[in-house]
């Protein structure tokens, strides 16, 4: 018999303490997988809500014949530690990849890598560069499907229950691991999965691990914290000297193609650089679950651009992903087109 996949993904990382610097916060265990080469280029990827490093699994080992391959779970998530009261924040956790960049990786420089809140710790961790703080060289930013703008998302039923506290008093009492991890299943990836499938038992595994669903509330208020900074924090990426790629599963109805879009049309699109928008047909939410090939094959892309290369599908095949738009110092006038 096979090992489940959230004990092997387990089974592959360790741990570390950490607590924040300058707050009174009880120290954290963290669980972290470090995979490739140890003095490749650091590709640091960053999860999302409500899951954890699993989610990159299925691309870890590709990605690990070319990079090291660093992934965490922050704490409240995954193989982590979860003590309730414990001030999630997306503040905490940037100040926690600033550490394990620095003093556990001991990285200069990297690419990193963010999928749905991940997209914004690397975004707060991008505006603290920003400020002076210490931080990691950025060679590359990358996003993928997250509410990096609030009022083009469509937030579920269940996160507007889960973000009020009077209705999580009564959710958290009826809600379990499976069922969460059922909810997740159908609703974010395509094709939908079912109850027994290794996914969705890999999220209840993470969910179940140190009651992980008694933070739920506490975890997903990063959504308050982002709401004041997103524009602040899109605007100085918008001033940022590195490229930035955007890769988007089609079929998210929770962060849907608007968002990227909207991101995109008003903070990259004339940005300096070589910034890309992509789009993955036949992938949900969780894009790097549903087509992990299409998302190896659309970073590979990205980190190597063709100097020459313009919109269009990145194969002949049915389903292959698609370059949308290539960052440009301007935009031509409508005449000019016409002459051309």
């Amino acid at each position: 018999m096979t090992m489940a996949k959230a004990d092997e993904w387990r089974s592959r990382g360790r741990y570390f303490s950490w607590r924040p610097a300058h707050e009174d916060a009880a120290p954290v265990q963290i669980f972290h997988v470090e995979l490739g080469d140890p003095d490749a280029p650091v590709l640091l990827l960053i999860h999302g809500w409500p899951t954890s490093s699993i989610d990159w699994s299925a691309i870890a080992d590709q990605l690990s014949a070319r990079f090291r391959v660093c992934a965490l779970d922050f704490p409240g998530y995954g193989f982590s530690d979860k003590p309730p009261g414990w001030g999630y924040s997306l503040a905490r956790d940037t100040e926690l990849i600033e550490f394990y960049v620095s003093e556990v990786l001991g990285a200069e420089t990297g690419v990193v890598v963010g999928h749905d809140r991940g997209d914004s710790v690397a975004l707060r961790y991008v505006a603290s560069r920003a400020d002076g703080r210490p931080a990691m060289r950025l060679e590359h930013l990358v996003l993928s499907n997250g509410n990096v703008f609030l009022p083009l998302s469509n937030l579920t039923g269940a996160q507007r229950q889960m973000l009020d506290a009077k209705s999580w008093a009564t959710m958290k009492n009826s809600l379990t691991p499976a069922q969460l991890a059922a909810g997740l299943g159908a609703s974010t990836f395509t094709p939908a999965r079912k109850a027994g499938d290794p996914e969705v038992e890999a999220l209840s595994a993470i969910f179940d691990h140190d009651n992980g669903i008694a933070v739920l509330h506490d975890t997903i208020q990063y959504l308050v914290e982002r709401s004041k900074d997103e524009e602040a924090w899109l605007t100085e990426l918008a001033r940022t000297s590195f490229p930035v790629t955007v890769i988007w599963g089609l079929y998210d109805a929770v962060s849907p193609p608007r968002v990227a879009s909207y991101v995109w049309n008003e903070y990259l699109m004339l940005k300096p650089g070589r910034n890309r928008l992509y789009f993955v047909p036949d992938a949900n939410h969780y894009l790097q679950v549903d087509r992990p090939d299409a998302f190896v094959r659309v970073l590979l892309d990205a980190l190597e651009p063709a100097d020459d290369q313009k919109p269009g599908a990145l194969g002949a095949e049915l389903g292959a992903p698609l370059l949308v738009d290539s960052s440009r110092p301007r935009l031509p006038a409508a005449a000019d087109l016409l002459r051309g």
